[in-house]
Order: structure tokens, then sequence, then C-alpha cells
């Protein structure tokens, strides 16, 4: 069974006990992790401890939880109790274990769902690829010669590999939903400052969001519900009431206002990812465009703010340590470091106005919809691709349509789109603030048309 929902379901109605479900997610583990490299720990005995614990609950006639006994794994830059938690760095490997779980993995516990073990990323956050020289490479599930994405690409990776049902990442520039395209599964970012990141070693503070991917639009609405909640250890965590996304979810869009982003978002993108748009406005019978002024710059913008805030959060380790830091994170963070502080304060004052101006556009249309990537998973090692007759580099272009969205905490959730002799691709939903439900509610028609993959 890959969706959580159902596994909670039977396991709560005694049907498969907690255990069962863990050996077996363990069992699937051993047998692919060698060739996909999502996982860097595997935590096996709290696992099945904990999925122990959730029989005798309800073999007690207590209810553990929405998601008792589906196991889970996170971004390893997550803190969980007596582990290090690595943000897939080297120096990190140093430092000693976390003495309490981030409060995201809290929450998922308290539901009752059972953690596997800590995913494969990019050094510090800071890449599309997850490509990563200390702890290897993540193979993408549809084709092992190809990249996953990043940074989030072992969480990716392992629930279209079939390896758990749902797990955590974070999307700072698109390290959600850029992976989530590339392995065909949902990745969903929620509106900045929605889920607490207590816990979570930050890349962008300004910027950083967590989030989650899973096979089903039910699965993703369950689990945020489950994450959601105001946290006085996270500072920029919303006090905003709780909003429960799942019993919104109907097959009603009548009163919806959705419209196609164009411009930037039809411009440097393969034929397959515009026609994954197309099919997504087809079936919601979309013909409306709308532009989303001056994204491009909100891009260079978002790159300038990632950079300085990256530099500035490292620095003490690029002066003492540089030959410990993946070479392409370190150049990286070394220019950022250079970056003037007078380009971060414009940079930041654009973010402002071009937040201004988008959200005039969510005065007239519900949801927008766009590709997530410019094109399908490329090979690993692949350094660059041709968009528009003109040669760029892979790693930095891959955000090239989620950066100008993620710049100013928009809500989107990327949708694997169903295409015949292609690799998986995703369309981005994208609403206001915390309009995740409206999302969810486009989501699901889209499931049971069946354009979603």
């Amino acid at each position: 069974m890959k969706d959580a929902v159902s596994i909670a379901e039977n396991v709560l109605s005694r049907k498969v006990s907690a255990v069962d479900i863990t050996q077996s997610a363990l069992t699937r583990i051993a047998d692919r992790n060698n060739q996909l490299n999502c996982f860097t720990t595997i935590t096996t005995e709290t696992a099945l401890q904990d999925a122990a614990n959730i029989d005798q609950e309800i073999a007690g006639g207590k209810n553990p939880g929405v998601l008792a006994g589906v196991p889970f794994a996170v971004k390893n830059l997550f803190d969980i109790a007596g582990l290090t938690t690595l943000a897939g760095a080297k120096i990190n490997a140093e430092n000693p274990p976390a003495t309490q779980d981030a409060t995201a993995i809290k929450r998922l516990k308290k539901a009752g769902a059972v953690l596997l073990g800590t995913l494969n990323m990019d050094e510090y956050a800071y890449g599309f690829v997850t490509e990563n020289a200390h702890y290897g490479t993540t193979h993408n599930p549809h084709d092992l010669n190809r990249v996953a994405g990043g940074s989030s690409g072992g969480s990716a990776a392992a629930v279209a590999g079939g390896l758990v049902p749902f797990t955590l990442g974070s999307d700072t520039n698109g390290s959600i939903r850029v992976p989530a395209a590339l392995c065909g599964v949902f990745g969903f970012k929620p509106t900045y400052g929605r889920l607490s990141r207590a816990g979570v070693k930050l890349f962008s503070s300004s910027l950083d969001h967590i989030g989650h991917f899973a096979n089903s639009v039910r699965d993703i609405a369950t689990i945020f519900d489950v994450l959601q909640g105001e946290d006085e250890k996270d500072p920029v965590c919303t006090k905003r009431p709780i909003s429960k996304s799942l019993p919104q979810i109907n097959h009603d869009i009548s009163n919806l206002r959705i419209a196609i982003a164009d411009d930037y978002f039809t411009q440097n993108a393969e034929i397959d990812a515009l026609k994954a748009v197309q099919q997504v406005a087809n079936a919601l019978n979309v013909s409306e465009y709308v532009t989303i002024p001056e994204a491009k710059i909100a891009r260079s913008a978002a790159f300038i703010i990632t950079a300085c805030e990256g530099a500035n959060l490292h620095l003490d380790k690029l002066k003492s340590r540089p030959q410990d830091f993946d070479f392409a994170t370190r150049d990286r963070f070394l220019a950022g470091a250079l970056i003037p502080s007078s380009w971060y304060l414009q940079a930041q004052r654009f973010r402002k106005w071009y937040g201004n101006q988008v959200r005039e556009i969510f005065a007239n249309v519900d949801i927008i919809i766009a590709p997530t990537t410019p094109i399908t998973a490329p090979l690993i090692g692949q350094r660059t691709m041709i968009l528009n007759g003109e040669e760029i580099l892979i790693r930095p272009h891959l955000g090239l349509f989620t950066q100008p969205l993620s710049f100013i905490g928009l809500p989107v959730l990327s949708v694997p789109i169903q295409q015949e002799n292609s690799l998986p691709l995703g369309v981005q939903l994208i609403a206001a603030p915390y309009n995740e439900a409206l999302i969810l509610r486009v989501a699901a028609i889209l499931e049971k048309y069946g354009i979603i993959q």
C-alpha cells in the first residue's frame, strides 16, 4: 500500500499491524536503497519499537492518530533525538546528536506515524540535483541514470520508489517542487510560516519553508493538517488559527477562478513541460492567462538573498574549513559572501514591491497554474541543457519556475502529470497566502479525472 491514509485505516481496524507495516517498509528499503541512495540513516530499532507501541495502544482501545502505523522519513536537516543532524554536510557529522525531535516530527509521531530515518539532500540544501559530494547521488526511480532533483532529492525518490508513503522536505527556491516533479510525486510547499521550522537546519531564513511529499491529494491534506499549528520555538511560524484542509476537499470548483501563468512561465521550457500545463488547463476548462510581473527579476533577487543569507550562516566554516565543503556549494557561498550589502537590501525592497503586485493578481484569480520545471530529469553529471537554442547550466536553472513563487512565500503544490512515453513532469498549482485548501480542491479534481500520474 502506498497510500498513507489507507495504511492508517487498516492499522486502526487491526487488519494489519503497525509492526508488519514497518517491517515491510524496512525490507523495501533494504532491497532498493542501494540503487536509489535515498537514506543516510535508517532507524530500525526505534521504528519497530514505536510500531509495537502503536499496536499495543490499539489493542488497549486507544486511537494513536490519523497516521497510525504509517512509515515516513525526513530530509536529513530535521533534528531527530539521538542522531546528528547532517544537513547534507561532512562538517556537521562532527556535531553532537540532537537532544529532541524537530516540531514537525513530534507532530507526526503524535498522530501515530513511524519514523524510519533520514534522507539524502544537497549540501546545506543549496542545489537542485542531490548529487552530494559526501553522501553520494540520489537516483531517480524512473531512470537510475538520472537525477532525482533537489535539494530534497532523497525525500522525493523515497516516495516515488515506494520505500515509504510520505516524507518531509524543505523548500527555499524550489527544493520540494523540483524533485517532486522530476520523480513524479506530489510536493507541497505551504505558505511561508504556515508550518514550524523549529529543529530544522536553515539555509536562508527569510525564504525557507518545510513541506512534504506523498502519492495522493488525501495524503497531502491529511499530513498538512497534522503539521499545522503555531510554535513559539519558530519566530516566523504563523499565529493564524489552524485551517483544516481535508474537510474542504471536494469536487466542486465551479466557483473558482483559475488562470494560466504566461510570459515568463511559457518561455524557456521544453515542449513536454508546456504540454503538461495544457493538459491541466484542458481538464479544468481554463483558457484565461495572467502575467506575473517581473518574475525574472524576482528570480534574480531570490538568488541574491539566498546567497547572502546562506554565506552569512556558514561564514566561519568557509574561512576555517573550505576544503570540507562540497566544492559546488562552497563556491556559491563564497560568491554570496562577496555580494554588497546594498544589493541585498535592494533585493528585499524589490521583494516587498513584487509581493504587492502578485497579491493584486489574486484579487481576481484564485489559482494560477504553471510548469514546475523546464525539463524532465537530466542525466546524472549532466552540466548543461538547451533551452530556446541557448546552452545554460542545469544546476541553477531547474528552479526557473519555482523561485519567483517561494520568493514571496506563496503556497504551491506540484502535481505529477501523466504523459505517455515521457519521464515525469509536474505542474504547479499556486494560490494566495493561506489558501492551501483551494489548491487541494483543484488537485482533487485533477486526481479524479486521471490527469495526475
